[in-house]
């Protein structure tokens, strides 16, 4: 199946602004609102990027040119009589492909997954984004079944990054972190159950969070459990604020959904003094996290950021929280969860399944109900030793990833050639067992010119103060005018 026929040619067409495709989504709201700009005319210059630079990224399997530009037709009726269905009218968005979307297939990077439907539902992200006015252009690339933390899939093949196509944009959620940082759309989904949202943010320099667990409802329920979060992926921190603002209303289908967290998210939004977002903030930072090796240019970043924060009025000191090594029970909740999601793949089917995958169900198939209560168990004292350390130190900064990206259509770098992506993702994965809100902002640029990411992490619902943190850095280094 050819999952890029709905695609319209846009020869002929006459040439839109690139900043209609550069702009962030606040700009683009706040010239709707003028008049200076037009969802017509966003729709079409996302869409002719998504055209000019999708073939040698791949970040697209899905793209929806016709249906999105009637949609933007009638988004600018609505805001040429001032009535906006909601705060996301006009917006480009990329839907990434584990995500229900109405009418359209969900194949999840996977050639097991029957593509004919029917397709009837939204996911809650999906429909809180639908409500607010947004404008969906199309579905993102992913691993298969989203279970590694580069992208790569047998059904969709390898998506590389805007800044280097030799290198990965990382996983899962590669295919929209490559969409965002290309320009082709200025905010996408993402999902992350062991840092599929910050891996790619870092590796892609834009801006990703994984909410505090339950945040955002999440349905069909994920088979990775309560590692799997849902969160938004943008290149500013104020469209990463606005974007989860909307996500987080309640869907009955999520039995463990929280209640939104009121107008902290839009506070983050409009406060424009750094110093008032960060002054006061106790501050630890973890350059290792207990000892991960990490890339020196990655370090010389990730400390001049917080020397930033520090001459902005946070208290930082160095402090790590001292967490186990928890990759094995890790393994044991993502690899049981792989083989969940594949129970009903059988015989002949199996052989279609991406061969790391496959090694990782064997494996998961072989845990035991003792083992999986083991991993729950460390878990839990994780949560509590993290607790007890946020009442201390109100956010935790280290390196979102240990080293820059690297070669596409690889799990592992070279040096770790044999191991699983667990092995470089220590820096992401243990917040998925605590369910903290953790976000990944640009930091800096290697020598070579590939980004790199800080991690923010935060207690449990301190959502507001994990962006506030990421805010205050972007106002003091802006970032968001360089481009792949």
């Amino acid at each position: 199946m050819t999952l890029r026929s709905d695609r319209a040619a846009t020869d002929g067409r006459a040439p839109v602004p690139a900043t209609a495709t550069d702009v962030s989504a606040e700009r683009l709201l706040a010239d709707y609102a003028t008049g200076e700009g037009s969802p017509v005319t966003a729709v079409d210059a996302a869409l002719a990027r998504i055209d000019r630079d999708d073939p040698g990224l791949n970040a697209f399997c899905l793209v929806l040119a016709d249906e999105a530009r009637a949609a933007a037709r009638a988004s600018a009726e609505r805001w040429e009589r001032g009535a906006p269905v909601g705060p996301l009218d006009g917006v480009p968005v990329a839907v990434k492909d584990v995500h229900l979307l109405r009418g359209h297939p969900t194949l999840k990077g996977s050639l097991t997954t029957p593509s004919e439907g029917p397709w009837e539902e939204d996911s809650p992200a999906v429909a809180r984004l639908r409500e607010a006015g947004a404008i969906f252009v199309g579905k993102t690339t992913t691993p298969e079944l989203a279970w590694k933390a580069v992208t790569d899939s047998p059904l969709t093949g390898v998506t590389r990054n805007p800044w280097d196509p030799a290198t990965t944009p990382g996983g899962s959620s590669g295919g929209s972190a490559a969409a965002v940082a290309a320009g082709m759309v200025p905010m996408a989904t993402g999902t992350d159950g062991g840092g599929s949202i910050r891996i790619p943010a870092s590796f892609s320099g834009i801006v990703g969070i994984k909410p505090t667990w339950g945040l955002v409802p999440h349905y069909p329920a994920s088979p990775f459990g309560s590692l799997a979060h849902t969160g938004p992926m943008t290149r500013t921190v104020g469209d990463t604020a606005l974007m989860l603002e909307v996500m987080t209303g309640s869907d009955h289908r999520d039995w463990a959904a929280l209640a939104p967290p009121g107008p902290g998210l839009g506070d983050v939004r409009l406060r424009t003094e750094p110093g008032d977002l960060i002054r006061g903030t106790r501050i630890a930072l973890a350059p290792t996290l207990g000892g991960l090796a990490v890339d020196p240019e990655v370090t010389a970043a990730v400390l001049a950021a917080a020397d930033v924060l520090s001459d902005l009025g946070a208290h930082v000191v160095e402090a790590d929280p001292g967490l186990p090594d928890a990759r094995w029970e890790f393994h044991v909740l993502w690899y049981a969860g792989a083989a969940k999601a594949t129970e009903r793949v059988t015989g002949p089917d199996r052989d279609l399944l991406d061969p790391g995958l496959r090694e990782i169900i064997e494996e998961g198939l072989a845990f035991s109900a003792q083992d999986y209560l083991t991993a729950m168990a460390s878990r839990m004292e994780m949560g509590a030793r993290m607790g007890r350390f946020h009442t201390e130190h109100d956010l935790l900064l280290t390196p979102a990833t240990p080293f820059p990206a690297f070669e596409a259509g690889r799990e592992c770098p070279p040096e770790l050639a044999g191991e699983r992506w667990t092995a470089w993702a220590g820096f992401s994965h243990p917040f998925n067992m605590t369910q903290q809100p953790a976000a990944s902002v640009p930091c800096g640029f290697t020598s070579a010119g590939l980004p790199v990411g800080l991690q923010v992490v935060g207690p449990r619902h301190a959502d507001a103060r994990v962006l506030a943190a990421c805010r205050a850095l972007e106002l003091a280094r802006p970032w968001s005018e360089r481009r792949p």
